[in-house]
């Protein structure tokens, strides 16, 4: 009976401190989910210098709208569109965007090999390698810059990254809170930012080959 209760109460003492485990865990997750919402950029910080290239991660449409209109004004004279179904051209391309130039789809180069961040920011550094890439403006949505950012700079740590965030109209950046589509894309967003972080913790950089 004695052995019992001792067993009993070990369960007890270790799912309790599971518990308390968990609890701190969720915490931290919480407050670094609310810290990772709040330093989402709300702005373009850098809007006018100009870059060697402008790079474009799929996604929505206005991040292509964005990176066309930069390539009109002048911001580069190329415009890199990474995560590009494969059989896509730069003229249908040019169709959802009809405001664009005629001169914009030479200025185009499409990747089709990415289908995540991490694949963009390859495709993107094999690119880059290839050309006489200094510099590149970087269009992605807010929520998705600071991975995006994390990726290309583990990716191309010699290259100067200017973000441009785009806003969307369906992700409700103000009182987020207050639409479930948003606040779950934020969550699953900071969840895998997390990740990535963790991985390049983790996991040595792979050797850039020349």
């Amino acid at each position: 009976m004695t052995g019992a209760v001792f067993r009993w109460r070990t369960l007890l003492r270790l799912g309790g401190r599971g518990l308390t485990a968990l609890v701190a865990l969720a915490a931290a997750w919480a407050a670094g989910f609310l810290w990772f919402v709040a330093t989402l950029p709300d702005r373009v910080e850098d809007p006018l210098s100009r870059t060697d290239a402008i790079v474009v991660l799929t996604g929505g449409s206005e991040r292509l709208a964005t990176g066309l209109a930069l390539l009109e004004a002048g911001r580069s004279g190329t415009l890199f569109v990474s995560g590009v179904h494969p059989g896509v051209e730069p003229g249908d391309l040019m169709r959802q965007a009809p405001a664009a130039g005629s001169g914009a789809a030479g200025a185009m180069v499409l990747g089709h090999a990415a289908d995540d961040t991490v694949g963009n920011a390859t495709e993107t550094a094999a690119w880059v390698s290839g050309s006489r890439v200094g510099s590149l403006r970087l269009v992605t949505g807010a929520y998705h810059m600071p991975r995006s950012l994390l990726e290309f700079r583990r990716a191309m740590p010699g290259i100067r990254i200017v973000p441009h965030p785009v806003f969307p109209d369906t992700v409700k950046s103000r009182e987020w809170w207050r639409w479930p589509g948003t606040a779950a894309l934020l969550a699953t967003e900071y969840s895998k930012y997390l990740a990535a972080m963790a991985r390049h913790w983790f996991l040595p950089r792979k050797p850039t080959t020349p």
